[in-house]
């Protein structure tokens, strides 16, 4: 018998929870994890005494009771609602796309006049079968929106032409006819109250974790440890690479400390044109209501990832998607060994989406 069940390579949200549920039914476990701390990208960093998620906005939603139930049984949770604003060229505008953000670009005071106008653009276009994502948007909300809220932001995110990225990625462009500026549908959400390092400081307790333990050190040492493997990371890493690498986008964050007590006024403000070289603007306070005498600010800048930096969005295209698939399919070979989470599936997820997978694994049943 080895010493542990569970070798739990990854302190982020998918390994965190399995850990935690797994020790709930008595199974012994260890999670490593190569940065120096637990949390994945959830991690705050405490600076001037405000809780700065170190690697870009977090907050939590759902409409899952069982999800929801569960987080808010761990932790404490605020009533914080996202509802960031967009800024082109110096005018504002409020995401999601609603009456708010209609009256400003064009004037309408009633959802028929926002409507006819989206139509208009639409018809305009002559767009009937979207073939990429300039096509989408513009059939979906008109060339005005497009043009000033998505195609700039779209383009620095990606690091592509719009004309050149796939319909898919805004197919669920979100579009209100209401003066609703909360961006989620989602019935709950809201941050951790103090952070959330207190929400995996409760997913941990009581299980053994090595931080600054990179997996691929001493993999051999590591896999004698434990029955099973849990494996978060990149999947095409957990393999040699051995039919080639899979593609990223990366974030790079400048962060200050500035000295005033409220900077922007919102905790997100995404810039939407080409020109400005970030996509955002996060003022951490404002996540928690701070009230601190100095604030905190991110500059977020995206670009390719490379071996030196963080994979944060899968670029799921035609290529990727069929390299993803023959790693996979080593994956559904394994028996002891189990893939979870957003760099071991090639998948994004929202944190809602990893609790859940979590919470009906058919390993904790």
């Amino acid at each position: 018998m080895k010493e542990y069940d569970y070798l739990i390579v990854g302190a982020g949200l998918y390994g965190a929870c399995f850990a935690y549920l797994a020790r709930r039914k008595g199974r012994r476990c260890i999670v490593i994890d190569k940065r120096p701390h637990c949390g994945g990208n959830l991690y705050c960093e405490s600076i001037e005494s405000i809780n700065v998620h170190k690697y870009g906005a977090h907050i939590f939603h759902t409409s899952d009771r069982e999800v929801w139930d569960f987080v808010t049984s761990l932790c404490e949770f605020n009533n914080y609602i996202n509802s960031p604003v967009a800024n082109y060229k110096g005018k504002l505008y409020n995401l999601p796309f609603n009456m708010n953000t209609f009256h400003e670009l064009w004037g309408v005071v009633t959802p028929e006049q926002a409507a006819e106008k989206i139509r208009e653009q639409r018809e305009a276009a002559g767009i009937t079968e979207p073939k990429n994502l300039e096509e989408q948007a513009i059939s979906l909300v008109g060339s005005d929106i497009y043009e000033t809220l998505i195609k700039g932001y779209t383009e620095k995110q990606w690091g592509r032409k719009c004309t050149e990225l796939p319909a898919s990625i805004i197919r669920r462009l979100p579009v209100r006819f209401t003066f609703d500026n909360n961006y989620f549908n989602d019935i709950w959400q809201g941050i951790p109250v103090g952070g959330y390092n207190r929400l995996f400081a409760r997913l941990l307790e009581g299980t053994e974790v090595r931080t600054g333990t990179d997996y691929f050190s001493d993999r051999p040492y590591f896999d004698s440890l434990a029955e099973k493997t849990v494996y978060t990371g990149p999947i095409d890493q957990f393999y040699g690479y051995r039919f080639g690498k899979l593609e990223y986008r990366t974030v790079r964050f400048e962060t200050s400390v500035l000295d005033t007590p409220n900077y922007q006024g919102v905790a997100v403000m995404n810039y939407t044109d080409a020109e400005t070289p970030f996509t955002r603007i996060i003022e951490h306070k404002h996540f928690e209501f701070g009230r601190q005498d100095k604030t905190v600010i991110s500059r977020e800048y995206s670009s390719e990832w490379k071996e030196d930096s963080e994979p944060y969005y899968p670029i799921n295209d035609g290529r990727n998607n069929s390299l993803c698939l023959k790693y996979r399919e080593l994956a559904d070979t394994e028996t002891s060994v189990l893939f979870g989470g957003r760099l071991a599936e090639y998948r994004y997820y929202d944190m809602h989406h990893i609790v859940e997978r979590v919470l009906h694994h058919p390993e904790l049943a």
